[in-house]
């Protein structure tokens, strides 16, 4: 009961959750979804159009779409989980011991912060994918030197705010160990805020990945990856689109939906956004278009796309 009343209360979280799910449950049980071996090229078959054989059609090489596309789900979606809990965890750690134990510990470990922060990111990765050569693991590395850096500051900033805590001068003055304090105190007030910064990120991330692999950095071949399918279709853009549409959709379908489940979860966690506050935006952004509609035609069709926008 408690779980439908928490749906209820959140359906927009609910949905986007079970849609989640549903492509997690893809990527597990792909094998089992497939039609076809996603590795087996036939060539007699090559670059056939959608239909009832092949139901996305199939690529240069005769290999089914649909199949590769289904285990590209599984091995994007592996390595971007994979990713953002490396860097979720190496970030937090540093974070906390800058932001906990302070000094010089504090001052290398921002420098280096610095430092990455100050190279654009997407160019950093592909001059250590390049010079780690292309491979998915090489790219998981090389997306984890360039990313920690965010998860790091961020702990470090809220493990210095809840410091000028009472309750942490407390504990300091009753002897408690720092493990303890780390453990019980910083760790869990900074968790729900790193949790939904991760959340958010797992699409950003599987936008990464597709990157290097469509730039040649990332999955190689026989491999089923969705940026990587991208690079092989694109010199058969006219003569076999399908190549290009069904890995673009697939990226496009996945990312949307964690980055949108992010910003729900975000919602439900951040304890500064209550209902209160929600509604107080929503009567602030409707007096504000009712003085822009002044002088103005009420029925304007722009008013209502204006108005439909804000809510």
């Amino acid at each position: 009961m408690k779980i439908i009343k928490f749906v209820r209360q959140n359906r927009q979280f609910g949905i986007l959750s079970i849609l989640a799910l549903f492509i997690l449950l893809v990527a597990l049980f792909a094998p089992v979804i497939a039609t076809h071996n996603p590795y087996e090229a036939v060539l007699q078959d090559a670059l056939q159009a959608p239909g009832k054989d092949h139901l996305f059609g199939t690529d240069v090489l005769g290999r089914d779409l649909y199949s590769r596309i289904l285990y590209g789900t599984s091995t994007s979606i592996s390595s971007a989980f994979i990713l953002v809990s490396i860097i979720f965890i190496i970030g937090t750690g540093l974070g906390i011991i800058a932001g906990y134990f302070g000094g010089v510990i504090e001052g290398i470990i921002m420098r280096i912060s610095d430092i990455m922060i100050s190279f654009p990111d997407l160019i950093l990765v592909i001059a250590i994918a390049g010079i780690l050569g292309p491979s998915l693991g090489n790219a998981i590395i090389a997306i984890t030197v360039v990313s920690w850096t965010k998860y790091a500051r961020l702990a470090r900033s809220l493990v210095l705010k809840i410091m000028q805590s009472d309750y942490i001068a407390a504990a300091r003055l009753t002897g408690s160990k720092t493990s303890h304090i780390l453990m019980k105190y910083l760790f869990p007030n900074i968790l729900p805020i790193l949790i939904v910064t991760a959340a958010t990120d797992i699409g950003s991330i599987i936008l990464q990945l597709a990157s290097l692999s469509f730039l040649g950095f990332g999955a190689q071949p026989p491999t089923p990856e969705w940026g990587y399918m991208l690079s092989e279709g694109r010199e058969f853009l006219q003569r076999a689109p399908w190549l290009l549409v069904f890995p673009g959709l697939a990226i496009f379908i996945v990312v949307v939906i964690f980055n949108l489940f992010g910003d729900s979860l975000r919602d439900i966690l951040d304890p500064n956004i209550d209902k209160e506050s929600k509604s107080l935006r929503k009567r602030e952004k409707e007096n504000e278009f009712k003085k822009d509609c002044k002088g103005t035609s009420r029925i304007h069709p722009s008013n209502w796309v204006i108005k439909w926008m804000w809510k």
